[in-house]
């Protein structure tokens, strides 16, 4: 799936502002870089002028006029932005100078930038941990109504050119049936607002409708329950090994009464071992191109980036903050 077709395709060029708070990064300048001159995003860089255009020119990358930086230490909207933040944090009892505080971190502006519509969506994770930008982005966004939890997919680019997704692979390490069920939910949202494609899901386990009795199946049993009531036009089955998922033929034999075995497009592990492990396996041994962690459950899209990321997968996860935006 080319992402920044979908993107031209989609929604235009330059029609949405992503912000970067980690513009120390050569990756980042490198990806800035790239948006810009492609037109893709108008692009904010969190950080003083000067200091990065020069850190930039030292790396033989070119920062195009049209883009924004916003300093911290003399940042415009601040006001508003720290009387947001403590508004919704207000049940934490946040005051105004806690608010200041938070408010120096890059990470933090970027996300209350985006809460505040001043962008569009947020790209950062080269440099900071999942852990700090999850907190920001709660702290400062909050999760969307529909949801319980921020989660992450994993677009998998397989070979043959087909598109699927994986969940959770990269947040939730022991979900509980309640956020097993928003994972599939939200997953399922997310697969269809990137590739446009029906989401067909398979609530994974090592059994297939019944061939063994173990509590981790009930979770995924009990999830698929709650998923069916609270979404109940959803395709979804479960549980299902993942053979029996994705192989017709093996389909056939397991689960021949499945509307989902042999045809699903979005695979829920039910746990993050299952998930990390099989994307990283299918990355590795199937030559598939994975695009994620793309984080979902949140109001606004934030999106978190490997730290062993190159820029092209930071200019892809900008491609995807741009199609949420517009989801």
């Amino acid at each position: 799936m080319d992402l920044i077709k979908e993107v031209t395709k989609r929604v235009g060029k330059n029609s949405a502002r992503i912000v970067f708070p980690e513009p120390e990064d050569r990756r980042v300048l490198k990806a800035a870089e790239f948006l810009s001159q492609k037109e893709i995003c108008s692009v904010i860089l969190i950080g003083q002028e000067e200091t990065i255009i020069s850190n930039a020119k030292n790396l033989g990358i070119h920062l195009a006029e049209a883009i924004e930086f916003i300093d911290p230490a003399s940042l415009p909207e601040k006001a508003q932005l720290v009387s947001a933040y403590v508004e919704r944090n207000k049940t934490k009892n946040v005051t105004e100078t806690d608010a200041e505080t938070a408010l120096e971190s890059p990470l933090y502006i970027a996300a209350s930038l985006v809460a505040a519509g001043l962008a569009d969506g947020c790209v950062a994770g080269s440099v900071a941990t999942t852990g700090d930008v999850i907190r920001s982005a709660l702290k400062c966004i909050g999760l969307a109504p529909h949801s319980s939890i921020v989660s992450s997919i994993f677009l998998m680019n397989l070979k043959d050119g087909k598109t699927i997704t994986y969940g959770d692979c990269g947040v939730v390490p022991y979900p509980d049936s309640d956020q097993l069920a928003d994972i599939a939910i939200d997953s399922a949202r997310t697969h269809t607002l990137l590739t446009g494609a029906e989401p067909i899901v398979a609530m994974l386990s090592f059994s297939t409708k019944g061939s063994a009795s173990h509590e981790s199946i009930e979770l995924v049993t009990r999830a698929l329950s709650k998923v069916k009531k609270k979404n109940p036009d959803l395709v979804i089955d479960g549980e299902l090994q993942f053979d029996a998922a994705f192989v017709p033929d093996v389909a056939q034999r397991k689960a021949p009464d499945s509307k989902v075995a042999g045809k699903a497009n979005v695979f829920i592990f039910p746990n993050l071992d299952a998930g990390n492990i099989a994307y990283k396996i299918t990355e590795r041994l199937a030559g598939a191109e994975a695009t994620g962690p793309i984080l979902q459950g949140l109001n606004k899209p934030v999106m978190d980036l490997s730290r062993g990321c190159d820029w092209k997968d930071i200019v892809n996860a900008a491609c995807v903050a741009i199609l949420k935006s517009v989801g």
